[in-house]
Protein backbone atom coordinates (compact mmCIF):
# COMPACT_ATOMS: atom_id res chain seq x y z
CA UNK A 1 0.00 0.00 0.00
CA UNK A 2 2.91 2.39 1.09
CA UNK A 3 4.51 2.10 -2.82
CA UNK A 4 0.93 2.71 -4.31
CA UNK A 5 0.93 6.25 -2.36
CA UNK A 6 4.84 6.67 -3.19
CA UNK A 7 3.55 6.21 -6.67
CA UNK A 8 0.69 8.86 -6.65
CA UNK A 9 2.56 11.06 -5.13
CA UNK A 10 5.46 10.80 -7.34
CA UNK A 11 3.20 11.17 -10.45
CA UNK A 12 1.08 14.35 -8.88
CA UNK A 13 4.47 15.71 -8.44
CA UNK A 14 5.50 15.00 -12.01
CA UNK A 15 2.39 16.27 -13.92
CA UNK A 16 2.89 19.44 -11.84
CA UNK A 17 6.25 20.20 -12.88
CA UNK A 18 5.58 19.05 -16.54
CA UNK A 19 2.14 21.24 -16.51
CA UNK A 20 4.46 23.93 -15.11
CA UNK A 21 7.24 23.41 -17.92
CA UNK A 22 4.18 23.17 -20.80
CA UNK A 23 3.20 26.35 -19.49
CA UNK A 24 6.36 28.07 -20.01
CA UNK A 25 7.04 26.32 -22.81
CA UNK A 26 3.69 27.88 -24.28
CA UNK A 27 3.77 31.13 -23.29
CA UNK A 28 7.07 31.64 -24.44
CA UNK A 29 5.79 30.59 -28.02
CA UNK A 30 3.30 32.47 -28.11
CA UNK A 31 4.99 35.39 -26.75
CA UNK A 32 7.26 35.74 -29.69
CA UNK A 33 10.04 34.87 -27.37
CA UNK A 34 12.57 32.60 -29.62
CA UNK A 35 15.63 31.30 -28.05
CA UNK A 36 17.65 29.14 -25.88
CA UNK A 37 15.26 29.33 -22.74
CA UNK A 38 12.57 28.26 -25.37
CA UNK A 39 14.11 25.66 -26.38
CA UNK A 40 15.40 24.18 -23.66
CA UNK A 41 11.63 24.24 -21.68
CA UNK A 42 10.78 22.97 -24.94
CA UNK A 43 13.23 20.06 -24.38
CA UNK A 44 13.20 19.45 -20.65
CA UNK A 45 9.28 19.15 -21.04
CA UNK A 46 9.28 16.36 -23.50
CA UNK A 47 12.22 14.51 -21.73
CA UNK A 48 10.65 14.73 -18.56
CA UNK A 49 7.91 12.89 -18.34
CA UNK A 50 10.34 9.87 -19.59
CA UNK A 51 12.74 10.02 -17.95
CA UNK A 52 10.78 9.79 -14.29
CA UNK A 53 8.90 7.09 -16.12
CA UNK A 54 12.40 4.87 -17.10
CA UNK A 55 13.76 6.18 -13.15
CA UNK A 56 10.21 4.71 -11.58
CA UNK A 57 10.25 1.35 -14.18
CA UNK A 58 13.69 0.54 -12.75
CA UNK A 59 13.57 1.54 -8.88
CA UNK A 60 9.75 0.61 -8.55
CA UNK A 61 7.95 -1.35 -11.15
CA UNK A 62 5.05 -1.96 -9.17
CA UNK A 63 4.57 0.98 -8.77
CA UNK A 64 4.47 2.44 -12.75
CA UNK A 65 1.10 2.34 -13.34
CA UNK A 66 0.18 5.01 -10.43
CA UNK A 67 2.77 6.82 -11.16
CA UNK A 68 1.83 7.31 -15.00
CA UNK A 69 -1.92 7.89 -13.75
CA UNK A 70 -0.90 10.48 -10.66
CA UNK A 71 1.10 12.54 -13.94
CA UNK A 72 -1.81 12.44 -16.03
CA UNK A 73 -4.72 13.39 -13.31
CA UNK A 74 -2.13 16.40 -12.21
CA UNK A 75 -1.52 17.57 -15.57
CA UNK A 76 -5.66 17.34 -16.37
CA UNK A 77 -6.23 18.84 -12.52
CA UNK A 78 -3.47 21.69 -13.34
CA UNK A 79 -5.09 22.71 -16.57
CA UNK A 80 -8.60 22.92 -15.53
CA UNK A 81 -7.62 25.19 -12.21
CA UNK A 82 -5.31 27.06 -14.61
CA UNK A 83 -8.24 27.53 -17.44
CA UNK A 84 -10.61 28.44 -14.50
CA UNK A 85 -8.38 31.23 -12.68
CA UNK A 86 -7.67 32.77 -16.20
CA UNK A 87 -11.03 33.13 -17.36
CA UNK A 88 -12.05 34.97 -13.42
CA UNK A 89 -9.13 37.31 -13.56
CA UNK A 90 -9.76 37.69 -17.60
CA UNK A 91 -13.49 38.83 -16.77
CA UNK A 92 -12.42 40.74 -13.88
CA UNK A 93 -9.82 42.43 -16.28
CA UNK A 94 -12.56 43.37 -18.57
CA UNK A 95 -14.71 44.66 -15.92
CA UNK A 96 -12.27 47.17 -14.74
CA UNK A 97 -11.12 48.13 -18.14
CA UNK A 98 -14.72 49.14 -18.68
CA UNK A 99 -14.91 51.27 -15.56
CA UNK A 100 -12.16 52.79 -16.13
CA UNK A 101 -13.39 53.91 -19.58
CA UNK A 102 -16.68 55.15 -18.09
CA UNK A 103 -14.27 57.17 -15.92
CA UNK A 104 -12.37 58.59 -18.88
CA UNK A 105 -15.68 59.84 -20.13
CA UNK A 106 -17.18 61.28 -17.37
CA UNK A 107 -13.97 63.01 -16.95
CA UNK A 108 -13.61 64.35 -20.39
CA UNK A 109 -17.32 65.14 -20.38
CA UNK A 110 -17.18 67.31 -17.22
CA UNK A 111 -13.98 69.11 -18.66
Amino acid sequence: MLIIILGIFIGLVTGVVQFYLLYKFITSVTGGKGGTRTLIFGITQFLFPFAILLLCGFLLTDSLMWVGIGAGSALIISAVIRFVFASKFDDMAKNKSKEKAKNNKKAKKEQ
